[in-house]
């Protein structure tokens, strides 16, 4: 990327283009290393202090080792132990059928407790969770590679832990793989199927080399893909921007394509462009005349929310919603913007990214201080009080930060993806599913 300013008014912003984005990427970084407890390395899932530990986010911590040794942060060294003792401890965690296990047939509950490992408030065990942190295990599996024993027994338990995954089992006797479980109630009566993040759990199913989902689970998710024309763009939709980067956050997509994206002579990563110039023009458009919308004001996905409130706003009632997943352009929407998946997207169209974070650094979201942007806010609801006037998430997400730290990287380097044309999982997953071309 050239090196023109992130904000061209001057100040702290007016540097080097590079050292921006180091600077938001070591910012964002800081909740993995600040928000995790020393004695598990569990992280918390968000910034409240009474939250627990989203499984997610320990995978997505795990996925950023490479970059915060690569970029300086740690030394290589001092990672692998890191990442060892996080290791060791997932591993230790009880499995089994009992309500107050950390998790049953290799997959984890969405939340445990930080302090003893183990579920908390009836979540579900989740498989989009569990893929996360799958990825992220091979992540590191994949990078530490020298002749160590350190790393080599890092390699040994992240493969364990990947590889213990009963995949067939979350099927519960049908193609697709279910949302989850829950020992009280059984499987969750949702369904991996239609685009989004699941692309990444129906990868790794089956790449596993001891539970492999069969081909027809991946047919099975595609059969549901919806193709449409939006905006005069041609694109496989999902409407929250985040569907199209979490998998793209391991998976370099560019020119391989399976049976469908060759039918429609595109490819993921294309798609993921064209999803977020739709983000972009829906904004422009802003058929709900919300504040601040506009070519450099959008990023509309699953994120915190003013709450579930209605409010009279310009002489319009406004139905509010808390964390949701909000999508463009046939919604939900009630004003509320996020930042994060907007840098999220800075790979596939950085043209219209970098002048939104620009955008968003005058606005005063944290981009400079602990932890980056504040991960939403909406112009539309007014706060009594607040410094900026409207309502600005009280918290940071773990969830939220993963994005941001390996996209810019792989925007500036490719480093994610050129770890993960290594992983043989990885590599199987895609043949499987039957992708070709390109790289692959």
């Amino acid at each position: 990327m050239a090196e023109t300013a992130i904000n061209d008014d001057g100040g702290f912003f007016r540097v080097p283009a590079n050292e921006a984005w180091t600077l938001l990427q070591f910012t964002t970084v800081l909740y993995y290393l600040h928000e995790t407890n020393p004695d598990n390395l569990l992280v918390r899932d968000k910034t409240d202090p009474k939250a627990p530990v989203s499984i997610a986010a320990v995978g997505m911590a795990l996925a950023t080792i490479p970059v915060i040794v690569e970029r300086g942060v740690f030394i290589r060294e001092f990672a692998a132990k890191h990442t060892l003792k996080q290791l060791r401890y997932l591993l230790q965690c009880p499995q089994g059928p009992e309500p107050e296990a950390s998790g049953y047939n290799g997959f984890f509950y969405h939340f445990l407790d930080i302090e003893t490992g183990r579920r908390v408030w009836q979540c579900e065990l989740s498989t989009i969770d569990s893929a996360f942190l799958f990825a992220g295990a091979l992540t590191v599996a994949t990078y530490f590679d020298r002749d160590t024993a350190d790393e080599a027994e890092i390699r040994s338990l992240a493969d364990a832990l990947y590889q213990r995954a009963d995949w067939n089992w979350a099927r519960d006797g049908a193609a697709t793989l279910t949302h989850g479980w829950r020992p009280e109630s059984g499987f969750i009566p949702h369904r991996w199927q239609g685009y989004d993040e699941g692309l990444l759990l129906y990868i790794l199913g089956l790449g596993s080399p001891t539970h492999p989902l069969p081909p027809e689970s991946y047919r099975a998710y595609c059969a549901t893909y919806q193709w449409k024309s939006i905006y005069a763009r041609e694109l496989l939709y999902s409407g929250p921007l985040f569907t199209h980067q979490l998998s793209h956050m391991w998976i370099d997509f560019r020119d391989i394509r399976d049976e469908f994206m060759r039918q429609h002579s595109s490819d993921y990563f294309e798609n993921s462009r064209q999803a977020t110039f739709v983000q972009q023009e829906y904004a422009v458009r802003n058929p709900m005349n919300f504040a601040g919308y506009g070519k450099d004001c959008w990023g509309f996905t699953a994120c915190d929310g003013p709450g579930w409130i209605k409010r009279v706003v310009n002489g319009v009632e406004r139905q509010f919603f808390d964390y949701t997943a909000r999508g463009a352009p046939f919604g939900p929407d009630d004003g509320t913007v996020a930042p994060w998946v907007v840098v999220a997207s800075l790979p596939f169209a950085p043209e219209i990214v970098i002048p939104a974070v620009r955008n968003f650094a005058e606005l005063d979201l944290g981009m400079i201080r602990k932890y980056g942007f504040l991960p939403s806010f909406n112009q539309s609801f007014a706060v009594k009080g607040s410094p900026t006037g409207w309502w600005v998430s009280p918290y940071h997400f773990g969830v939220d930060q993963g994005p941001v730290v390996l996209m810019i990287e792989n925007h500036r380097t490719g480093l994610l993806w050129e770890i993960m044309r290594r992983c043989s999982p990885i590599l199987t997953g895609l043949r499987r599913a039957g992708f070709t071309g390109g790289w692959l």
